[in-house]
C-alpha cells in the first residue's frame, strides 16, 4: 500500500485519535515553572544545546521537527523519545520520524539536569527547550516557554501515521489537521515557514518529479525549471540524497522559504499548497514580498500555541528519568 493511500485510510481516524489524546490542559503551565524545584534548568538546558548547536547548526532543523512531531501526537508529551520495546512499535520507529535526529541532544540536557535535580523536570519540557535554544542559536526568533508539562507512558508508531501531516496532503488535509489540534489556519501558514531550514531525502518528493498522477508526469504545481534543476540531484528511485528546502540559506532562520514557495519551488505537495488557500496564499505572498519582516514575531507566538497542545499537567503522565524509556 502507497504512504498516500496509507495516510487516506487514516485520515479520517485524525479527529478521534483527537478527541482521545489532544485536549489541552494548559492551565497548569507557567514561565518559570521550576523558579523553586529546579532555578537552574533552563540556563542548564540552555548551555547543553549550545555545546551541540555551535558544532553541528543542522542540528537546529531536526530538534525543532522533533519538537513538532512530538505535540502532533498525543500532546507535547515527549513520547516521541520513548523507545520501542519487544511488544510495542514506538512514534520514533514510525516512517515519518525515520529521518528525526538529535535525541542525543535531548539526553544530554537531560542527564545535565538530573544531576541537579533528579525528578524534577520532564523529558517533554526539555523537548520544547531545547527546540526553542537551537533556533535562536541560528538567528533565529527567542520565545518565552511556559513549563510544566509532564511525561507521557505511552507511544504507538501508528498514531505517528494518523497524526503527522505528510509531504503529501493538500490543503484541506492540512487545515484539518491542524485545527484537530488547536492551530489555525495562520499557525499552518507561520509553522510551515519552519522548512527554512528544512532538508529532505529525494524519496519525499520524487513523486512530483516522475510520477505525479502515475503516469510518468511532473507535478505542474512546480516550476518546470526547478524540476530540471532537481532531477539532476535526484534519479527515479534515490533514497540517499538530500536536498536543502531552503537553498542558499537553509543553516539561517529567515524568511526566504515564502520566496521559494512564491516561486512555486516549494520541495514538498504540503509546501506548494498554502497557494491553493487564500489565507495561507496572503501570508506566503506577504513574506516574500517583505522578506520575512514579522516571520519571527509570528513564528516565535506560534510555537508558544503549539506547545500547549495536549499537554499533560499536574498530576497526569510522570517525569522520566531517562527520555527513552518509561520509569520502572
Amino acid at each position: 500500500m502507497s504512504s498516500q493511500k496509507l495516510f487516506s485510510a487514516f485520515f479520517l481516524q485524525v479527529i478521534l485519535a483527537t478527541l482521545v489524546f489532544g485536549v489541552a490542559n494548559v492551565q497548569c503551565l507557567k514561565l518559570g515553572f521550576y523558579k523553586k524545584t529546579c532555578p537552574a534548568a533552563e540556563d542548564i538546558v540552555r548551555k547543553t544545546t549550545a555545546q551541540y548547536i555551535s558544532k553541528a547548526p543542522t542540528l537546529a532543523a531536526p530538534l525543532l521537527r522533533m519538537h513538532f512531531h512530538d505535540c502532533f501526537v498525543r500532546g507535547c508529551d515527549g513520547s516521541v523519545l520513548l523507545n520501542s520495546t519487544k511488544n510495542n512499535q514506538a512514534e520514533k520507529d514510525a516512517i515519518p520520524n525515520l529521518s528525526l535526529r538529535g535525541f542525543h541532544v535531548i539526553d544530554a540536557a537531560k542527564s545535565a539536569v538530573e544531576k541537579k535535580c533528579p525528578g524534577v523536570v520532564s523529558c517533554a519540557d526539555i523537548l520544547a527547550l531545547v527546540a526553542r535554544d537551537a533556533v535562536s542559536m541560528i538567528n533565529g526568533p527567542y520565545w518565552k516557554v511556559p513549563t510544566g508539562r509532564r511525561d507521557g507512558k505511552v507511544s504507538v508508531a501508528l498514531e505517528a501515521l494518523i497524526n503527522l501531516p505528510p509531504p503529501f496532503a493538500n490543503i484541506t488535509q492540512l487545515k484539518s489537521m491542524f485545527h484537530s489540534k488547536g492551530l489555525s489556519v495562520k499557525d499552518l501558514a507561520i509553522l510551515s515557514g519552519g522548512h527554512t531550514i528544512g532538508i529532505s531525502h529525494c524519496s519525499s518528493f520524487a513523486n512530483r518529479l516522475y510520477n505525479f498522477t502515475g503516469k510518468g508526469d511532473t507535478d505542474p504545481s512546480m516550476d518546470p525549471n526547478y524540476v530540471i534543476q532537481l532531477k539532476k540531484k535526484c534519479r527515479p528511485g534515490d533514497v540517499t540524497t538530500i536536498v536543502e528546502m531552503d537553498p542558499g540559506s537553509f543553516k539561517t532562520f529567515d524568511g526566504d522559504y515564502y520566496t521559494m514557495v512564491a516561486k512555486r519551488r516549494g520541495l514538498f505537495q504540503s509546501d506548494a499548497a498554502l497557494l491553493d488557500d487564500v489565507q495561507t496564499r496572503k501570508y506566503v505572498k506577504l513574506h516574500s514580498f517583505s522578506h520575512g519582516k514579522s516571520f519571527g514575531k509570528d513564528f516565535a507566538a506560534s510555537m508558544v500555541k503549539m506547545g500547549k497542545v495536549g499537554v499533560l499537567t499536574g498530576k497526569a503522565g510522570g517525569i522520566r528519568k531517562y527520555c527513552a524509556f518509561v520509569n520502572k
